[in-house]
Formats: C-alpha cells, structure tokens, sequence
C-alpha cells in the first residue's frame, strides 16, 4: 500500500464563538504556547502534526480573502529582519521550519459556507487519486504516546491494510451530542481496531443507545470522532452525490452522512481507537483546555504544574467576606 503523503486540513470557518478576537483574526491564527515553549498560530500546531506523521504536502480549506493572511506567515523570515534577531538561533531554525512549510502548502477555497462535507470536497483536485490524511483545522491533538496522534492513526492504517480509517475515543454519553458517533464491531488481528458498523452526527443518547453501542465498551460509553480520518478519494463521490441530491442536515452539507454512504461501499471501513486527546480551540473553554494540555506535555511542565497548584491554592480558600473588611 502506498504510504499516505497528503493530508486536507479545514480551515475556513469563521470562528464566531470566539468573536471579537476573530473579527480581526481568522480562528485557527489564535495563538498557543506549544510543547516546545514557542507561541505558534494554531494552524501551525496542526499542520506539523501531519509533517511530524510522514505528510509530504498539504491542503488547506479556507475562506475567500484568508489565503494572503495564510501566505504571509507561512514563509521564511523576510531579510531586513534578519540582524534584530541576529544570536537568537532558536528564531532563525523556526524561520526555516515556516520556509520548509510553505513548500508544503497549497490552499482550496470554499466560496460559500455550506458545511464541513462542502469544504472537504473542495480539496478533490488537490488528492487526486490518493489516499489523504483529514485534520480540522481549530483541533489540537495532545497524547502521552511517543507517536502523535496523526502518527498512531496513520501506522494503524498501514498495518491493518484498511480501506479508510477513522480515529475515534470513547466517549461518555452526556457528550456525544457534540461529535458523530460509530457503532463498532471490535476485530481480534488488531488492538483497538473496530470495524464500522454505521455512523450518525451528533445523536440523542436515546438513539444512541438504541443502535450505536459497541460490544466491550462500558455501559453509556460510545465511540465518537476523534476529528482524523484517512480516506480514499472515493470520499469525494459520496460527497458529490449529496451536493447533487441537495442532501443537508440543518442546512448544511456534513461529512458524516457521506462518511456513512463509503462506509457502505467499502470491505474495510474501520476505525481506530487513539491514545490522546483532542481539543476543540474554535470555543473559549477549548482553547483554554488545548493550553493547559500543552503546558504540561511541554518543556515548562514543572513550572506551569506548580502555577495551578498556586492559584488553585488562592483560589479555593479565597474568602470574599474576609476580602471586605
């Protein structure tokens, strides 16, 4: 099997949970204090995710007007800055990482919000007739593992010789009325593995329990999207049949429905249970989480741990009488 050298990262919504900050800058720009203690533009988190796994080139959906604010910080340091940061080595192997990735880069645009299924398919020339690597744009990926979690997601796919992959993690079920939902039939020749059974977006935990529980999983616990796929351009079919066929959900063009038509006409439609978490940055509570998370997988661990201990300390034994008199 061919290794997976493409990966399609989302990037055009318009982030209007996290307004007014986004009314100056597009959401997946929003900074975060990485592992390696450097404040990077979430995007860039993401997209040496798919590098960091073995992808050679990347796709980026995004709105119409937001490509130049991509350009213009994907790239190498322009020479007239070069003396103010002359010493600082760090800054200048940084600058020929973002040089190194704009080689990498190409963009599609979505010209009209019509959904998450609508921005993936804009990437179809891009995959050819390849096997791709799917990340959402405004989700930080944070694991224990030694291999990232794009990395476990794609060896996964390689070994088990699986016609598309879909990272999941169970889920409990006051929670998955935010993600879409697998039901899986777990398969012995490899750990955590399952084969997909059927998929639903965002069901009711009555529905849910009815028709989308997966054997050997606690009681309430289902398996939810991870927000990693690697698909077959088949992928592309499925969406344009529900383009055409104006088929919709809350009048949008999703990726869940059309996930589910592939998995109808595929042998090998599996999924795949990571180890990690992931971070939802395009909410203010997700953001805050996705920088914690990385503060203490980081290079600043101890400091930042004794930090929130500290202002744990002052914050529960703060006494608002007491703070009066």
């Amino acid at each position: 099997m061919r290794a997976v050298r493409k990966a399609v990262i989302t990037a055009a919504g318009r982030g209007t949970r996290q307004y007014p900050a986004t009314s100056v800058v597009q959401k997946v720009m929003l900074p975060l204090v990485d592992r390696d203690g450097l404040t990077k533009p979430t995007i860039q988190i993401i997209a040496e995710e798919a590098l960091d796994a073995g992808v050679e080139e990347i796709c980026m959906v995004v709105t119409p007007g937001d490509e130049r604010q991509f350009r213009d910080y994907f790239k190498a340091m322009e020479k007239d800055l070069l003396p103010a940061f002359a010493g600082q080595e760090w800054a200048l192997k940084e600058s020929e990482k973002l040089g190194r990735m704009e080689s990498a880069l190409t963009f599609a645009v979505q010209e009209t919000p019509e959904g998450y299924g609508h921005a993936v398919y804009q990437a179809r020339q891009f995959v050819g007739d390849e096997n791709f690597l799917l990340l959402l744009g405004d989700h930080v990926y944070v694991t224990r593992d030694r291999k990232g979690c794009a990395r476990q997601l794609l060896d996964a796919f390689n070994q088990s010789q699986a016609e598309a992959l879909t990272a999941v993690r169970p889920t409990s079920a006051e929670l998955i009325r935010f993600f879409g939902v697998i039901r899986g039939i777990p398969l012995d020749r490899m750990e955590r593995l399952y084969q997909a059974a059927s998929i639903k977006e965002k069901p009711s935990i009555e529905y849910a329990s009815a028709t989308l529980t997966t054997p050997g999983l606690a009681n309430g616990t289902f398996l939810c999207h991870f927000g990693m796929h690697v698909f077959p351009p088949l992928i592309f079919d499925c969406i344009e049949q529900h383009l055409r066929d104006e088929t919709r959900e809350n009048g949008e063009f999703q990726l869940t429905s059309s996930q589910d038509d592939l998995r109808q006409r595929l042998a090998r439609y599996y999924c795949f249970e990571v180890h990690g978490e992931r971070y939802d940055t395009g909410i203010p509570f997700g953001l805050m989480e996705a920088q914690i998370a990385l503060a203490l997988r980081g290079i600043y661990r101890q400091e930042i741990a004794k930090s929130i201990f500290r202002v744990l300390e002052r914050e529960l034994s703060f006494d608002p009488g007491k703070e009066l008199k």
